[in-house]
């Protein structure tokens, strides 16, 4: 052990050798010779090694002028959040987008000492739930900003807007000229013209109080919130702040990197706890229960012995992309087959019954209104896909 230990360090220091020499841009003989001795080397270990090492790999020409654009997996990642918000049903929202850069530009311009950029930060975070006043009295009272430097942040913090926001402090004389501002100015506005191309630019904001995460965020900086949530009378809003965030974070993944490579990077994240609380307290506002089950309709039996009859139309459901079940006993009575529906959530009912088999047709129940309808079996699958083809909507 201890005589494998010893190679493996000589491996580790003839690697580091090859690595300089190629950073010292060394002639190719140089290297090719030194190369030779790490094999070399790596040979006496057996061919086993190396096998369980994990290296972090970057797009070569991702950095070159032309070749990558940041931008476009960002509007991705707002497409599909709000792709994701809409199908919840969850009521309108807004997402407010920002720039790690553009904060950073801005506090700079305004006279913000570098030791004090985070926490006048979480002051101006706080804008979207206090008054600027409150976040101003913050800023100079516990964090001993300069008055007229805080006044200077609040012309800034308090706009929001579309692209032609961007365009204007695109044009600002003090802010265009700070570089770390005038590029993530420059990638917003590409980053419009691309929601824009995707259908989404009106449920995005450009917001400049948005300050998140920018411990790890790099560029763009984005959330997610709710414009409204509808309550009983006399009771007060659910607050449960964003719904879903995300952002750049282009330094965070290279941080695992021996080399420290910069590995572009760019995610969101949606608050499931959050959105099931808004979600339970709508429910409960309109007397509804959860569904527990993605069933469409239930088929049941009016009499005994047929358990035949159900199975087959189950399976002719089945066939039609119709999301139905049966209970398993045998004979269950209809009461007890009703009272399931409710219980679990399933919308529809297929009843069939003696009387039914002889006419041809099937009767088709709503549990909600306890209203039947009796359909013929050729329309059946077409009927129950116009009735559940509408989302539930508790918006």
């Amino acid at each position: 052990m201890a005589e494998r230990a010893a190679l493996e360090e000589l491996v580790r220091l003839q690697g580091e050798r090859v690595r300089g020499l190629k950073q010292q841009k060394a002639s190719a003989e140089q290297i090719e010779e030194e190369v030779a001795k790490l094999l070399k080397l790596k040979a006496q270990l057996g061919p086993d090694e190396g096998k369980q090492k994990f290296v972090l790999k970057t797009p070569k020409d991702f950095d070159i002028a032309g070749q990558f654009d940041p931008m476009i997996p960002d509007a991705e990642c707002l497409k599909i959040m709000c792709e994701i918000l809409s199908s919840l049903h969850i009521g309108d929202f807004l997402v407010k987008v920002n720039d790690r850069r553009i904060l950073d530009g801005m506090f700079a311009i305004c006279g913000v000492p570098d030791s004090k950029f985070r926490t006048i930060c979480s002051s101006v975070d706080k804008l979207d739930k206090v008054s600027w006043e409150e976040v101003k009295n913050e800023m100079v009272g516990e964090k001993g900003l300069a008055p007229e430097v805080a006044d200077h942040i609040g012309d800034y913090v308090q706009q929001h807007g579309g692209v032609s926001l961007v365009e204007q402090l695109l044009q600002d004389p003090k802010l265009s000229q700070n570089k770390q501002a005038l590029e993530g100015l420059g990638d917003l506005k590409l980053l419009f013209e691309y929601l824009t191309l995707f259908g989404i630019a009106d449920k995005i904001s450009f917001d400049l109080s948005l300050a998140r995460g920018l411990d790890y965020y790099t560029g763009v900086i984005y959330e997610a919130v709710l414009l409204q949530t509808p309550v009983r009378p006399g009771e007060e809003p659910l607050g449960v702040g964003s719904v879903a965030a995300g952002g750049r974070y282009d330094g965070l993944v290279g941080m695992f990197d021996p080399k420290g490579r910069k590995v572009p990077c760019v995610g969101l994240s949606i608050g499931v706890e959050r959105i099931f609380s808004i979600v339970e307290q709508r429910l409960e506002a309109l007397e509804e229960k959860v569904r527990t089950t993605e069933t469409q309709v239930l088929v049941a039996s009016a009499q005994k012995r047929l358990l035949e009859e159900r199975l087959k139309l189950v399976s002719e459901l089945w066939d039609a992309g119709i999301k139905a079940e049966l209970l398993y006993k045998k004979n269950p009575k209809l009461l007890n087959q009703l009272q399931y529906c409710e219980e679990a959530g399933i919308p529809l009912v297929a009843i069939i019954g003696e009387q039914e088999l002889k006419d041809g047709v099937i009767k088709l129940r709503s549990v909600a209104s306890r209203e039947e309808v009796d359909v013929r079996r050729e329309d059946l699958v077409e009927e129950i896909k116009r009735r559940t083809s509408e989302p539930l909507c508790i918006c």
